[in-house]
């Protein structure tokens, strides 16, 4: 088992490389923001569903929009990192800390709850229990908060 995990872990660094490779490091960036704004856009359509009640309930709707979360969270964005990424590289056109690669464990572990908190919000929200979709998305907004505190720059 365990050396299954090692091989799985070494296949996931060698496509994270490979991926690297063959982008330049402004269109990581470019690529990775595009993915967490269109996750905020469909969070953003959640909270005026279920927490704000500005928009009338839509299940169908809440759930596209947390499938779309889910989506994004294990399409691999962590591919998007590399240490030329960071602000110290491209000042302004990112936010992302050098720290980060300081950290790749809690880096990973706070992606990992990401990852986690966005497939639950996609599981209630196929349901119909708004508190849960509002304890899923609370969860989700948390982890999303824990990484900007730690590895995003103001």
């Amino acid at each position: 088992m365990k050396a299954m995990m090692i091989s799985a872990l070494a296949g996931a660094v060698l496509a994270s490389t490979a991926a690297q490779a063959q982008l330049k490091p402004e269109e990581q960036v470019e690529i990775r923001q595009a993915g967490y704004q269109f996750m905020a856009w469909n969070m953003g359509k959640i909270k005026a569903q279920v927490i704000d009640g500005k928009e009338p309930y839509d299940q169908a709707k809440v759930a596209a929009a947390a499938n779309a979360i889910a989506a994004i969270a294990n399409s691999g964005m962590g591919a998007l990192y590399s240490p030329d990424t960071t602000s110290a590289q491209l000042g302004k056109q990112t936010r992302l800390k050098p720290e980060f690669f300081d950290n790749l464990e809690e880096a990973g572990r706070i992606g990992g709850e990401f990852v986690k908190h966005a497939n639950q919000l996609a599981s209630v929200a196929a349901g119909n229990d708004q508190a849960a979709i509002k304890k899923a998305f609370g969860d989700v907004g948390g982890s999303c908060k824990s990484c900007h505190d730690k590895f995003r720059a103001d």
